[in-house]
């Protein structure tokens, strides 16, 4: 069974990480899984939002499991470890629903381009996140110098991923990283998401594509999914469609 569990709460996903005695690494099952419980969260339109959560108040996710990658040959560490995490914090980045991270502890490496990968993120008073690859002769794979850069000004990326330095929640949250400190972390972000289920979730998730769009967050695709969502409403393409069926010339009227 993976490390990495699904939860429903009504019209709430809750994405538990349960490796507490590796500190909530993230291993090649927890990827697969994520990616198996994103289907399941993009299938079920009953779902309006998601909270990543941890076991444990040690560490929201120590980063990725060395003992899983530190072996593999440089081809396959590049092509599989790399590429696969990425695409699945990028899916996890890019889902219609809005996502809120709930950090307590330790958010470092791949844990906190995890993080990233949420819309918004609470921390604990005693969290932090950190960028530490180059202790171990590494450096981020899973967008930590893209999606994570683009969260922070440059200066302070700098600091975490050339010379190690961390961030506590205080200043994390003085930066915009996070969006609150709560002593549960957990219950702050439930709460976030209770209180934004009167809104619509239809111009919810419209919103996010504007703002991903904007952001830089998968631009082209949000773009063409915006055009393809009003031309879908539109009487034209009804008319298209019904032309092809009936295999007649369309009668289009601009609208």
């Amino acid at each position: 069974m993976s490390a990495l569990h699904l939860i429903r709460h009504d019209a709430i996903a809750e994405l538990r990480l349960d490796n507490p005695s590796k500190l909530n690494a993230f291993t090649p099952d927890m990827l697969a899984a994520l990616d198996a419980h994103l289907d399941v969260i993009d299938a079920d339109t009953e779902i309006r939002f998601v909270i990543l959560t941890a076991e444990g108040d040690r560490a929201f996710c120590a980063g990725a499991d060395i003992q899983a990658w530190g072996d593999l040959p440089p081809a396959e560490f590049a092509r599989h470890w790399v590429r696969d995490g990425h695409r699945r914090f990028d899916r996890l980045a890019r889902l219609s629903k809005p996502t809120i991270a709930a950090l307590s502890g330790h958010t470092l490496g791949g844990g906190l381009e995890l993080a990233a990968a949420c819309d918004i993120r609470v921390m604990t008073p005693n969290a932090t996140i950190a960028m530490p690859e180059p202790k171990i002769g590494m450096v981020p794979g899973w967008s930590g110098t893209q999606r994570v850069a683009r969260l922070l000004p440059e200066p302070v990326i700098k600091e975490m991923a050339l010379f190690g330095r961390k961030l506590d929640a205080t200043r994390a949250v003085a930066l915009g990283f996070a969006a609150e400190i709560a002593e549960d972390a957990r219950a702050a972000a439930f709460d976030i998401a209770d209180g934004a289920l009167a809104s619509s979730a239809y111009a919810t998730e419209i919103a996010k594509y504007m703002l991903h769009a904007g952001f830089g967050e998968d631009t082209a695709a949000m773009i063409e999914t915006l055009g393809s969502g009003m031309i879908a409403a539109s009487a034209d393409k009804a008319e298209g469609v019904a032309a092809f069926r009936e295999k007649r010339k369309p009668a289009f009227k601009g609208r």
